[in-house]
């Protein structure tokens, strides 16, 4: 970025552009098409207020999983698939407030069923607490896993986030079929968890290639200005492919357009629940036609 700088400080043109916005997308578009990440942005903010994270809401529990609820949709499809529609992932503080309330609404409802379709389609937020909770309902108690490092570049400090040996309610296990539908617009702490049970191989994937975001962004006011540079501070690294799913995005098993990974994650889940019947039809069909004694 600072050979991008002083390559750039030579053009003058850019500074006959008036308009303050225009300008903005004009440097973007030149750091973008330089250093082939399009999470840095340019942007002219003069009415730009520092976001402060928000304290935890002081209201009831109820009201707290009913606000929760609005977020997720949940429905047992035909089969006993279970559907979860998540926009936001919620952080371990919060999980710990209304948690019990989630497992009666939400939770409880779905632990029966025989699959399971988690839909990150328009999940574009969450808490990167949020990640151990979520892998934890999929994988053994034990042994422990190591899903994720994630480095946080201001204070030089590299997270390692496992998985939770005691949950509130019962897993869902590893043995039952897990589904995730993506989208390119998944973006953040929901592409960490499903590249964190893509390579755990728990869950199969379907969709499209996800947005390519990142954990963390910072942005930095420039000088005495109204103009601001938002920069990725932090980084996933996954203990198994020893790579980020950030920019590149994660990968479908299935590529197929995001309106129809509903349906083609159920036709698969269906035809994996057919193929021991298939598989045993076929043994007999060689045993009593094309197996001699001799």
């Amino acid at each position: 970025m600072e050979e991008t700088i002083d390559a750039a400080s030579s053009n003058t043109e850019i500074l006959s552009i008036p308009d303050p916005g225009t300008l903005a997308s004009v440097l973007t578009e030149g750091v973008k098409n330089t250093i082939g990440d399009y999470r840095v942005k340019v942007t002219y903010e003069p009415e730009y207020v520092p976001a402060v994270p928000p304290a935890m809401p002081d209201i009831p529990p109820e009201q707290l999983a009913g606000m929760i609820k609005a977020t997720v949709k949940v429905e047992v499809l035909d089969g006993n698939i279970a559907y979860l529609k998540i926009q936001h992932i919620i952080g371990e503080e919060m999980a710990q407030k209304v948690g019990p309330l989630l497992l009666e609404y939400i939770w409880d409802k779905v632990l029966p069923t025989s699959a399971m379709i988690l839909d990150f389609r328009s999940a574009v937020s969450g808490e990167l607490s949020g990640i151990p909770y979520i892998v934890s309902y999929y994988t053994d108690s034990e042994p422990l896993i190591h899903i994720d490092s994630v480095y946080d570049r201001p204070s030089d400090i590299t997270t390692e986030l496992w998985s939770m040996p005691t949950l509130l309610g019962k897993r869902y296990g590893t043995s039952k079929p897990l589904m995730i539908l993506t989208s390119k617009n998944t973006l953040g702490v929901a592409e960490d968890v499903a590249y964190c049970l893509k390579n755990l191989k728990r869950a199969t994937i379907v969709g499209e290639n996800t947005a390519g975001g990142t954990v963390k962004i910072d942005k930095i006011k420039v000088g005495d200005t109204d103009f601001y540079v938002s920069v990725p501070v932090a980084k996933s690294i996954n203990p198994i492919t020893g790579k980020s799913w950030e920019i590149d995005g994660v990968a479908p098993h299935v590529e197929v357009p995001a309106e129809d990974a509903l349906e083609t994650a159920v036709a698969i889940i269906q035809l994996r629940a057919e193929l021991p019947e298939l598989i045993q039809a076929a043994v007999a069909l060689v045993a009593d036609n094309y197996a001699f004694p001799s």
